[in-house]
């Protein structure tokens, strides 16, 4: 019995050290498979990284003319095409009235309010989009008039 119990001893540790084997080799590829993929996903977001950044570089004048008449209409109430145009503080004041009404609608006085910034914006963005190319950007980019 005793060398029954020897040899299936040497058999399991012939198995036991064929899966450590096996186990580093599958690591080692895991490690060269991760490898691969990180450099292909850095070299993709490189890649993506520069095509945004050639889209949005010749974002001039009738393109930002175009992109926040759009977002003045449809988002006009948080302020987004303030933004877009460089108008920080504007922004952040239909945002924070925006905020403000909807928190102040639970109470009922809110209900007054909420629809004063959508309707800035829409007007805001009905005036950007009938504006010429030239007119807007004298207007909002170089003479940087806020409001209306």
């Amino acid at each position: 019995m005793s060398d029954e119990n020897k040899d299936l001893g040497d058999k399991a540790e012939d198995a036991f050290d064929n899966a450590k084997e096996s186990a580093k080799e599958f690591s080692e590829d895991a490690k060269e498979s991760a490898k691969d993929f990180s450099e292909g996903a850095k070299k993709t977001a490189n890649e993506f990284s520069a095509g945004a950044k050639e889209a949005f570089s010749g974002a001039g004048g009738d393109n930002k003319k175009v992109l926040a008449g759009i977002l003045a209409i449809f988002l006009g109430g948080l302020g987004v095409h303030k933004f877009i145009l460089g108008y920080q503080k504007e922004g952040f004041i239909l945002l924070g009235v925006s905020v403000a009404a909807w928190i102040l609608s639970c109470v009922g006085v809110g209900l007054l309010f909420v629809w004063i910034p959508g309707v800035i914006g829409l007007i805001e963005g009905i005036m950007y989009l009938t504006k010429s190319d030239e007119e807007f950007y004298n207007t909002y980019q170089v003479g940087r008039k806020p409001w209306f």
